[in-house]
């Protein structure tokens, strides 16, 4: 337990170290009048408090990924700490506030916009469609996981709930931000908090350790023997990168009532998610007794089964329910905004204005008779392609914003050194596994290290110039 303390306490200063340089390097401009004010349209713009802005925030990117992602991350050992705790510092928390915050310079704009700023026209349109398939894919994981949950603690099978949990997406993703999402929330967030540390609590006063463990960082401990190298950092996504998060910035954007808010609300919320899965990953490694008894209630239930087992034995009956529905909020409540985003992805693109309700129905109805087709197929089939697509969107939202700092003549490594490292394994993992091109190891990771070099070498072929702040 104390790695585990170690490693919230890092996040926790990395908050007021580094994420203070990033915000020196963005330079903010507090005077500078946001989206929310200048455009207010009592639908997806508007003011409100840092507060709640900041638990919306949260619960928008903390979809299953911080739960689910660290506790299969937990079957490789120790080393998926190692990688929430860097990850989340030097990548995830940077990516989330430059995708934040250069959609408040861009009047709110979606991340396809974002990316066609400062990336050119044909990044823009490969964007559309890339972002498009993430959010379909996100808001479809996010129905199947907790309708698994739901029915595990009712008489009700997984597919009413599929069907109820899509119900509440069309009413979330069609109401004005402030009825539903604004008003309910922030209580969501409070019980988000209890499962958090509650569950943190349980495990302190239980006497469950680390095992056969120990702090052995470079053994993998996989029982399938799956390779770290790249799996781990597609497995774990949300809580240490995540490109899901690239969509869900801008709805706050267009919320934020000044600039200097950012570092609390994109930087902050990042951090805090990164202690989530730090609590889910330490969880997997110090419930059961090995990385196999793991594996099996995973193959027996999905990651789900674990979050029961171990929210019922540590917090007992009623403290585990109340721990299983803060697991269940967190995918639900990325989940609407996750089709809210495509919405509005597909609003800007035709220009189409939102405040009439029909022109959202109009959207919104072939998106979600998509997600409905989709919840059918196989979870574990839609989580890979769903781990492979959110990495590389955020492997390109890390390219833009490097793009934005280059031609601004400021400080890029901060965004492009793990940019380098993001596109080196969406590529790697592209090229080795079976849902791309099965090929071998070596050359899947030749592969992925040529792709992030001939990125570099266009990347600095970008011209410079001075961008409006």
């Amino acid at each position: 337990m104390l790695w585990f303390f170690f490693c919230l306490a890092l996040l926790v200063v990395a908050y007021f170290t580094y994420g203070k340089i990033v915000e020196k390097i963005f330079v903010i401009n507090p005077n500078r009048k946001t989206p929310a004010h200048e455009l207010a349209d009592g639908v997806d713009y508007m003011s409100m408090s840092n507060t709640k802005v900041f638990l919306i925030q949260l619960l928008n990117i903390a979809g299953l990924g911080p739960v689910f992602g660290p506790i299969l991350g937990a079957l490789y050992g120790p080393v998926a700490m190692l990688w929430i705790v860097i990850g989340c510092i030097f990548a995830g928390a940077v990516h989330d506030y430059f995708s934040g915050m250069l959609s408040v310079r861009s009047n709110g704009a979606s991340v396809p916009s974002v990316v066609g700023d400062h990336l050119g026209k044909w990044a823009k349109h490969f964007m559309n469609v890339f972002a498009l398939l993430l959010l379909v894919l996100v808001g479809v994981v996010f129905v199947t996981g907790p309708a698994k949950l739901l029915s595990n603690l009712t008489s009700l099978n997984v597919l009413t709930w599929v069907g109820i949990i899509f119900a509440y997406y069309i009413l979330a993703t069609l109401m004005p931000i402030s009825k539903v999402i604004g008003r309910f929330y922030p209580f969501f967030g409070a019980l988000l908090l209890f499962m958090s540390f509650g569950l943190t609590i349980g495990l302190i006063m239980s006497d469950k350790q680390f095992y056969s463990y120990g702090l052995d960082f470079m053994t993998n401990f996989d029982t399938k023997g799956l390779p770290i190298w790249p799996l781990l950092f597609v497995t774990i996504s949300c809580g240490a990168i995540s490109g899901f998060h690239a969509t869900q910035s801008p709805l706050m954007a267009r919320c934020i009532a000044d600039e200097k808010s950012g570092r609390m609300i994109f930087y902050g919320a990042m951090i805090l998610e990164g202690a989530i899965a730090l609590i889910w990953c330490t969880l997997g490694l110090s419930f059961y007794e090995s990385s196999a008894a793991l594996q099996e209630v995973i193959s027996k239930s999905t990651p789900a089964g674990v979050v029961h087992e171990i929210s019922t034995a540590l917090l007992g009956g009623v403290g585990g329910i109340i721990a299983i529905l803060g697991v269940v909020i967190l995918p639900i409540t990325s989940g609407d905004t996750a089709f809210r985003s495509a919405r509005l992805i597909i609003a800007d693109f035709f220009n189409m204005q939102q405040k009439d309700i029909s022109k959202r129905l109009l959207i919104s109805i072939p998106l979600f008779a998509v997600g409905i087709v989709l919840s059918q197929v196989d979870f574990q089939t839609i989580w890979r392609y769903f781990g492979w697509a959110n990495q590389t969107t955020a492997a390109i939202m890390l390219w833009t914003a490097s793009a934005y700092l280059y031609k601004s003549g400021k400080f890029h490594w901060i965004t492009t050194v793990p940019a380098l490292f993001m596109t080196a394994v969406v590529m790697t993992y592209l090229a080795y596994e079976k849902i791309g091109f099965g090929l071998d190891m070596t050359v899947s990771t030749v592969i992925g290290i040529v792709c992030s070099v001939v990125l570099l070498v266009l990347f600095f072929r970008l011209p410079k110039n001075a961008i409006s702040e």
